[in-house]
């Protein structure tokens, strides 16, 4: 690597593999946890269109290619989650579930404390009730 080249998360993590794992274990755990139940009601049934804007969103914000924003445009993810009431119990139930899906495939301790930090704002930020 040559000293213009910049390391991002998403290829620390391990690229597109590791993201895709995260996502599907992600769901996994909120389609399978009983301590996620409040969180995985406010999904639709079938969460594969979920996991897959979840995919594209993390994929660009880890620094990897910017899918989800060129397939539909910027994320305004507070205004698109409105329509799921989301409390201190979703909120938390969701970063049980992506806690537990970074520790299961991201091995690199500090790199999932770096990822973990501003995803626990962003979960914050999300809650649209009390």
């Amino acid at each position: 690597m040559t000293e213009s080249e910049t390391t991002t998360l998403y290829g620390a993590i391990g690229g597109d593999a590791t993201v895709r794992a995260l996502t599907r274990r992600f769901y996994e755990l909120m389609d399978s946890l009983q301590e996620a139940a409040r969180c995985r009601a406010i999904h639709p049934p079938d969460l594969s269109g979920s996991e897959e804007k979840l995919y594209e969103y993390l994929t660009g914000w880890l620094g990897g290619p910017p899918i989800y924003v060129e397939k539909r445009g910027h994320p305004m993810l507070r205004r698109r989650h409105f329509v799921a009431e989301i409390g201190p119990a979703e909120r938390d139930e969701w970063l049980i579930c992506f806690t537990r899906a970074l520790e299961e495939t991201v091995s690199h301790q500090k790199l999932r404390a770096i990822i973990l930090e501003p995803i626990t704002r962003l979960a914050h930020h999300m809650q649209n009730k009390e």
